[in-house]
């Protein structure tokens, strides 16, 4: 059953984002998760007062023992991501280093999009963005008061936003999504599908009171795409960190799959360990082991590492990637990604890399003052540069 559906998939993926002449088509999707954080934002200010979104927190990173590098400098300054200069400049680098696809974290809290100016007034509006794919991730997770900005909220650990939304507003949801994005050229499409990925399955079925009302609102969203002219929506499924495939672990996944995703991808594959060899490790066999049981394409995704010591004053040295942590080890692990593709040629050579710009959780492949280029060196040493039109 699986090598059929993913044949099928194959035979179609020619029509991957082939809308606009301008649009640079290769055999890889190498995607870089996105977190649209640094910009002022209306709703943002509950969390960061002085205008520049999470530079506010960025900047006051510290070092936690011998050797720590905080706080992270940006090679080209602390940038607004909403600047459709600055994001020029991002795709500009981004196809010359490899990477064609980016993902864009999207929220919806309080009955309103959060942080939509990254997308709406930098990528879009940036004059090369239709050289780049784009799709997004909802990531619809709670936010705790503290967990963004604890020098603001100290210990207060109560939700400030919930990822579960009001069914009332799905409708809006839907609609704004596939009208602002989905319809777009550049927008990335499986099979002629634009792609939606959602973070939390548990909270999306919260949302709708049942399994049974969240089957339904997942087909009412792929219905509405239908209506607007594809032939249905790509899903998803995304998962935070990874786990193994033991007993508990498929439980935890067979009892999401009633939702009919289409893919799956895990945003930390290897799930945290401060030996970046072991997180490898850890990301390599966990994704050959669900590979084997699941019936729907593992996408891979490459992890550059982890430190959100500056969101966090108690946290260590036992909460940051630092044994092995290198530009060469990170190569091998997109190598690991790149052969993982090329053996699976009836599914989407999809590659995914968190991130291009998670300065707050170490975590990105734009250039700075103690790396440099590094990372992305060795996105373009795997996969080459993206050749331009």
């Amino acid at each position: 059953m699986k090598k059929f559906r993913l044949l099928v998939m194959a035979m179609l993926a020619v029509a991957m984002s082939s809308c606009s002449e301008k649009l640079v088509q290769r055999d890889y999707h190498v995607c870089a998760f996105i977190w649209p954080s640094c910009h002022d934002d209306s709703l943002g200010r509950t969390n960061w007062e002085e205008g520049i979104g999470e530079w506010e927190v960025i900047k006051k990173g510290d070092p936690r023992f011998p050797g720590h590098y905080q706080p992270k400098q940006p090679l080209w300054g602390y940038e607004m991501d909403n600047d459709p200069a600055v994001v020029e400049k991002w795709i500009q680098t981004a196809l010359e280093y490899g990477v064609n696809t980016f993902i864009y974290d999207w929220y919806w809290f309080d009955h309103y999009p959060y942080l939509e100016s990254a997308l709406n007034d930098g990528f879009l509006k940036a004059p090369s963005n239709q050289k780049m794919e784009f799709f997004i991730m909802w990531a619809n997770h709670n936010v705790k008061h503290n967990y963004w900005n604890y020098h603001k909220w100290g210990d207060d650990e109560s939700l400030l936003w919930t990822g579960d939304i009001d069914p009332a507003d799905f409708p809006k949801i839907v609609n704004r999504v596939i009208n602002q994005y989905f319809v777009l050229p550049n927008y990335t499409k499986i099979n002629g599908c634009p792609v939606f990925a959602i973070f939390s399955t548990d909270l999306f079925v919260k949302s709708f009171g049942s399994e049974e009302k969240a089957l339904e609102a997942m087909e009412y969203m792929r219905s509405e795409v239908r209506k607007a002219g594809f032939p249905d929506m790509h899903y998803m499924m995304m998962d935070g960190g990874g786990f193994p495939c033991n007993e508990a672990g498929k439980a935890r996944v067979d009892k999401r799959m009633f939702l009919k995703p289409d893919s799956w991808a895990l945003y930390n594959m290897g799930g945290f360990d401060t030996d970046y060899m072991k997180h490898c490790q850890n990301a390599l066999d966990f994704r050959a082991d669900w590979d084997e049981y699941m019936d729907i394409p593992v996408f891979p995704t490459v992890s550059i590492g982890w430190d959100d010591t500056p969101r966090f004053p108690a946290k260590g040295e036992n909460d940051v990637t630092r044994f092995n942590h290198s530009p060469e080890a990170f190569k091998n692990y997109l190598n690991e990604a790149k052969k993982y593709a090329d053996a699976h040629p009836d599914q989407p050579k999809f590659v995914m890399i968190n991130a291009w710009n998670e300065w707050v959780e170490g975590s990105y492949l734009l250039p700075d003052r103690y790396w440099g280029y590094a990372w992305l060196e060795a996105v373009r040493d795997v996969f080459g540069p993206v050749e331009t039109k």
